[in-house]
Parts: structure tokens; C-alpha cells; sequence
């Protein structure tokens, strides 16, 4: 390591504190919701950067590429038995409906099927979710991807006995053969345990047994475990009876982390639901939010991170059942908030977007406001082109840069030199890697700028702001 390097890595620890992730789900359940790229384009200037899916919607995939947003996709329900059937079956899906869109498209996860054992038990067969889960995976071993992409399956909290008190959990007993070969497969792969869990439903159904704060991540009130855990909040209780559940089955010293793959709170429900209200909304969501960036534990496991997926993305009007099936939405379809939420992202531009706390909106202001993050990488001025041109192969090949844009017709073709190409190249290959320092060295060749590097429509900077910015970065560290 060069003199220098030590205390740039400092400096850019310093500049990009390490906070966990946010992830959101995207249903397309509705007759009103915006198209897929201006929910990518959206999304770049908040603070979600995990978003899963329940399909593999071509037309989201598409629109998630090159965007620094890592994506879960989905094999509904209803494709688990084919999956299940064989290995060619499994390749088969992954090949048409995965593979096409890697890795421009940063799928990091595939769920397959949702709640599967606790939706249609009479059609839905137990052994057929644990082969498909193997035979996906095998499928991802064979390509050399198990460690970029992870399969899982979420579940309610149905599959458990009982939640509380959280230390005695146990999985229902009908389900053990099944929960202990799936979390066998998920801590030999070092997949995540995915539970879908609603303090909303248990308030609602018990008012008078649970206090509202406790449901709504309030912290204030102490419900004490017989093991003498001391619980805040009954999402923390859940997540340590999914804890307790996974121990009993014999997998307490194997790594098996727990993510919340679905949790939220819904803004308005049937008549007589007084705990489905905007208020009660904004603050579930407020609170989980603050929860999953906090990269804080449970009282079980106090320095092991939750990964937590709001549900959900937008108010969905064509979904069945009660109301408040279609009232979890942090947005209307037309992208306007159904209630004041901040998303909003310190490292991202375009985040005014004239609508308060994040610039939430679809409209006009929203889609004209500079996407993206405030962060970029470009080509240092005085690097070769020799090693510029090795870069740019590397990135639009291997890397997995769509780099149409820099080819003849493209917007960002012009200017047609090499330092131009390789700064767009490197930038998207930046972005698409998590803005992470490493992502941006290419052999020293690379510059992180805090400079806007857009000209027209291209992510280019002229060579006098790379030079005042590789000054500035030099007098940081000298």
C-alpha cells in the first residue's frame, strides 16, 4: 500500500459512513402505477437501495440496470412445482428469465415463492419448495454465481407454534421436516432466513391485549422474556421467535441470518379498523425505517443486523381482500406520498424534487431533477490511454456496463475519446457496484468527484474539474 493510500481510505470511510441498507417492495398489482424506469429513476434519489419483487418482470429488470440498486426477484408461487421437478427445469427459468439481464441488472437474491408453505397447503407441496430451492441453487453453482446470488424463501409467521415468549418459539411441528432441510440448505449457502412479519395484524386482533406503542416500534414499553430478554418493540420479538425457532431445530451455532422480508403498516382499512390510519402509518414506517439503517440487533443477538424490506412501495388498488391490502403503500399510484415520509438520501442528488422530504413525487420537477447520487468516478486526466482502453473493454465486457450510450449513436458518444468513454464506463460500473472506494481504482486510473461530471446527457468531466478535484482529494490527505 502506497503512503498515500492509507489515509485516502480513511478519508472516504469518513465521507461514506457505513449505513445498512433499506430495501422496499415493488408490487405491480394496480391499474395506475407509473412505469418501471421512472420507479428506477425515482428510486436512485432515496435512500432504498434494495427493492424486491414478486415476479421477474422484464420490464422492471430492464429498468433496474446500471442503477446502483440491488433487486430480489421472484418465482411466483405457481412455478415452484416445475422448478421443482429437475435441474434442466430450474436452468431453464433462470436462462429466459434472470440471466439476460445480469449482471447490468444487480440481482442479488431469488425468493422463490412467497409464504409458500402457509398459503394453499391442500395444493402446494412441502418437498417441492426445498428441491426447487436445491435445484435453483445447484443451477447458480454451475454458473459460478452462488456467491453474488442467494436463494431463499419468505415466510409468514404462521410457520411458527407460537411467537411468544420469544425464547420458547418453535416452528409448527407439521412443518420441522420441511423448515429444518430449508434452513440446512440456507446456512450451508449463506442465504438469509426471510420472514414476513406484521405487528399490525397482531394489534389489530388483540387491541385490548397489546399496547399500540409496542406495536408501532415505540421503544417505550418492557415486555420481559422468562429468559430475561427485555423487548422495546414486538418486531424485535418476532424476529428473536424466528431466532429461537431456527435454534431449536439445531442450527444455533451455524450462521443463519434473519431478514424481515416484508413488514409495514397500512393507512386505512374497512370500517371499524381504528388501527389502519395515516398517522399510525407514518409512524410504523418512520420508525422501521430509522430501525433498518440503524444496523441494530435484537435483545437475542444485540450486534448481528436485521435487513428489513418495507412493505410497500405504492398503495395497490387492484389487489383483493379488505382494504388495507391496498392501503400499504408509502405512495399513491401517482406517485404522490400518502403521508409525509422522509427518504430522503444525503448522497443523492435530485432529492428536492419540490415535494418536501425527499421529493417523492412523479411529477415534473421529480423526473427533470438530476438522478442519481452525488458521487461519481471518472478517469484521472493523466492516465494512458493504453490502460483507459484495457478499462473500458473490461467494463463494457466482463464488468457488465451497458455501454450502449457511448457507442455511434448513442447520447454520450461525443466527445469520441477515450477518456470521455472510459469515465462514463467506469462511473455506471461504480454505481452499479455500490459506490464502494475499490470499485473506483482501475489500476489507479480511477478518481472519485464530488463534481457533477454531466455534460448534456453524457457522465463526462472536462480534464481542468478532474485536476481541481484529484487537488482537492490531494490536499484532504497530505
Amino acid at each position: 500500500m502506497s503512503p498515500t493510500s492509507l489515509p485516502l481510505l480513511l478519508l472516504l470511510l469518513w465521507l461514506f459512513p457505513a449505513v445498512s441498507s433499506v430495501g422496499v417492495n415493488y408490487g405491480t398489482l394496480g391499474n395506475n402505477l407509473p412505469p418501471p424506469k421512472k420507479v428506477a429513476q425515482l428510486l436512485q434519489s432515496t435512500l432504498i437501495d434494495k427493492v424486491k419483487i414478486y415476479d421477474t418482470n422484464p420490464e422492471i429488470l430492464d429498468a433496474f440496470s446500471n442503477t446502483g440498486i440491488d433487486l430480489i426477484v421472484a418465482v411466483e408461487n405457481h412455478h415452484v412445482s416445475n422448478i421443482s421437478s429437475d435441474v434442466a427445469a430450474a436452468d431453464e427459468w433462470f436462462s429466459t428469465r434472470v440471466a439476460p439481464f445480469i449482471p447490468a441488472t444487480s440481482v442479488v437474491a431469488i425468493a422463490v415463492g412467497n409464504e409458500y408453505l402457509t398459503t394453499d397447503s391442500d395444493h402446494l407441496a412441502q418437498n417441492a419448495l426445498v428441491q426447487a430451492i436445491q435445484n435453483l441453487h445447484g443451477v447458480l453453482l454451475a454458473r459460478g454465481l452462488h456467491r453474488k446470488i442467494k436463494i431463499t424463501t419468505p415466510h409468514s409467521m404462521a410457520v411458527l407454534a407460537s411467537s411468544f415468549p420469544p425464547s420458547s418459539s418453535t416452528f409448527a411441528l407439521e412443518l420441522i421436516p420441511t423448515m429444518t432441510a430449508i434452513v440446512g440448505l440456507l446456512a450451508d449457502s449463506g442465504a438469509p432466513f426471510m420472514i414476513n412479519a406484521y405487528p399490525y395484524f397482531a394489534y389489530r386482533d388483540n387491541p385490548g391485549k397489546i399496547d399500540l406503542d409496542y406495536a408501532l416500534l415505540g421503544n417505550t414499553t418492557a415486555v420481559r422474556d422468562p429468559d430475561g430478554f427485555v423487548y422495546g418493540n414486538m418486531l424485535d420479538a418476532q424476529i428473536d421467535a424466528v431466532r429461537s425457532a431456527i435454534n431449536a431445530l439445531g442450527f444455533g451455532n451455524r450462521t443463519v441470518q434473519i431478514t424481515v422480508s416484508e413488514s409495514g403498516w397500512p393507512s386505512k382499512g374497512d370500517t371499524g379498523d381504528t388501527a389502519a390510519t395515516q398517522e399510525n402509518a407514518k409512524t410504523y414506517n418512520t420508525r422501521l425505517i430509522e430501525r433498518a439503517q440503524s444496523g441494530k440487533g435484537t435483545p437475542m443477538r444485540p450486534k448481528e443486523k436485521v435487513e428489513v424490506f418495507v412493505f410497500s412501495l405504492f398503495n395497490e388498488n387492484k389487489k383483493g381482500g379488505k382494504a388495507t391490502e391496498r392501503n400499504f403503500g408509502i405512495l399513491n399510484g401517482d406517485g404522490s406520498k400518502v403521508y409525509e415520509i422522509d427518504l430522503s438520501c444525503s448522497f443523492c442528488s435530485g432529492n428536492g424534487g419540490g415535494n418536501g422530504g425527499g421529493g417523492l413525487a412523479f411529477g415534473e420537477k421529480a423526473v427533470n431533477a438530476v438522478r442519481g447520487p452525488s458521487v461519481w468516478c471518472v478517469a484521472k486526466p493523466h492516465a494512458t490511454e493504453e490502460v483507459l482502453q484495457a478499462v473500458l473493454d473490461f467494463c463494457c465486457g466482463a464488468g457488465g456496463v451497458d455501454c450502449r450510450e457511448i457507442y455511434g449513436n448513442g447520447d454520450c458518444f461525443e466527445p469520441n475519446k477515450v477518456h470521455a468513454h472510459s469515465s462514463y464506463a467506469m462511473n455506471v460500473y461504480y454505481q452499479m457496484h455500490g459506490r464502494n472506494y475499490w470499485n473506483c481504482d482501475f489500476k489507479g486510473t480511477g478518481l472519485v468527484t464530488f463534481t457533477d461530471p454531466i455534460m448534456g446527457d453524457a457522465v463526462i468531466l472536462n480534464s481542468e474539474s478532474v485536476i481541481k478535484e484529484e487537488e482537492k482529494t490531494a490536499h484532504f490527505v497530505s
